[in-house]
């Protein structure tokens, strides 16, 4: 309440007294009511002081924390926000309309963040099977971001019927002859899975006697028409380099291992090398080489789990899904820890599809499990941020 001045008396005149009429000095007090208040007459009023303070500065005030029911909205991200919309669009089948919003995208954003917003353009292109468009986009790119573009993969718009499901497992222990917990889940799993992953990642020693069993199963996968993919084989390698001297006859099956990993890296050199001296050592003749058998690339490694169990076999999600409810995928979790997807074969994927992933994932992750999906293209693994699967899955993306 705004305390208003004290009401000043009117002129005679105001007041209807007559100006001829003599002045009485002694009036009796009016009983109506006065017009205003006196500033005293105001309880909560602050009283008018003087002072010859200096003026208070304002800088001098340290205001106290925001109050807890007071949100501040914060600045969404533009890359985030583009990177939504054309992964929305992607997903309902505009693909003229999300390759306009990319290209407008890569002309905004040169540097930084923002070569996400290219990595979908790219993956756009490949998808829909724009070769030129791809190689085009792809000079461009490396002039803005000084480094090789990404390389095309062919044309996967039309994915294989028969996706190969790959198993993996994770040696528990030293690769030694008496390991027999080790070398028998590698052969449960090989049992189970025509491509199996064999991850030696965690192997920190090693003897001729279990270099002489993993041979085995490498050479009983060849004879079943199975294929095991080795992870961590460069530094088993380097574990072998120590056994394997030349005109020393010993560690036989080191050697032998040696020259099997000369052969699925494809080093041609390096296994006539050690071919030779494994000849002039032990005076009989190497293993030959064969071309069909090279793996010339290390396979990518998977974020498992620190204390993964045997083996999981990949859920295969393959080419344009729609209208999807994953009915089986429960099934297949209950039986895998980690779980992972495999979404390498997959095109696309419309919202509702996505959303019904996430309700089951959900479920799954109540269980304690690891989810990984595996090698999802750029504008996939987008909707798989906007629905909000990264919450409960790690997302493994493809390397260029």
């Amino acid at each position: 309440m705004v305390a208003r001045p004290a009401a000043v008396p009117r002129p005679n005149e105001e007041r209807g007294v007559s100006p001829g009429a003599p002045r009485d000095d002694k009036q009796k007090p009016s009983n109506a009511t006065p017009v205003g208040l006196a500033r005293a007459d105001v309880p909560f009023a602050t009283p008018v002081t003087t002072t010859d303070a200096p003026p208070l500065e304002l800088s001098e005030f340290v205001f106290s924390e925001t109050a807890t029911n007071f949100q501040i909205e914060a600045e969404v991200d533009p890359i985030d926000a583009e990177a939504e919309e054309a992964a929305m669009l992607y997903a309902n089948g505009q693909d003229v309309v999300v390759r306009s919003l990319l290209e407008n995208a890569t002309r905004t954003y040169r540097s930084g963040p923002g070569e996400r917003l290219w990595l979908m353009l790219f993956d756009l292109f490949r998808l829909t099977g724009q070769k030129a468009a791809f190689e085009s986009l792809g000079i461009e790119y490396a002039q803005c971001f000084e480094k090789s573009p990404p390389g095309w993969r062919g044309d996967v718009a039309a994915p294989p019927v028969q996706a190969r499901a790959m198993g993996t497992v994770l040696f528990k222990g030293e690769l030694s002859g008496d390991n027999d917990a080790g070398f028998e889940a590698v052969r449960q799993a090989l049992a189970k899975n025509a491509l199996l992953r064999l991850d030696l990642s965690k192997v920190r020693k090693l003897d001729a006697a279990g270099c002489e069993r993993l041979l085995e199963l490498l050479q009983q996968a060849l004879r079943g028409k199975c294929e095991i993919e080795l992870q961590g084989r460069d530094y088993i390698a380097a574990l072998l380099d120590s056994r394997v001297v030349s005109g020393c006859p010993e560690d036989r099956p080191c050697w032998l291992l040696k020259l099997e990993f000369c052969q699925l890296r494809g080093q041609l050199e390096a296994f006539e090398e050690v071919a030779i001296n494994y000849a002039v050592t032990f005076e009989i003749s190497p293993p030959s080489w064969d071309p069909k058998r090279v793996q010339v690339a290390e396979p990518a490694p998977l974020m498992l789990a620190i204390d993964d169990q045997l083996v999981t076999e990949a859920y295969v999600i393959k080419g344009d899904v729609k209208g999807s409810r994953f009915g089986d995928l429960l099934a297949y979790a209950a039986a895998n820890d980690p779980v992972l997807i495999d979404c390498s074969a997959a095109t696309r994927m419309d919202f509702l599809s996505a959303g019904a992933l996430l309700n089951v994932l959900t479920t799954v992750r109540r269980t304690g499990r690891q989810i990984i999906f595996r090698h999802p293209n750029y504008l996939l693994a987008e909707l798989f941020r906007v629905v909000g699967l990264k919450a409960v899955a790690d997302v493994v993306l493809a390397r260029s």
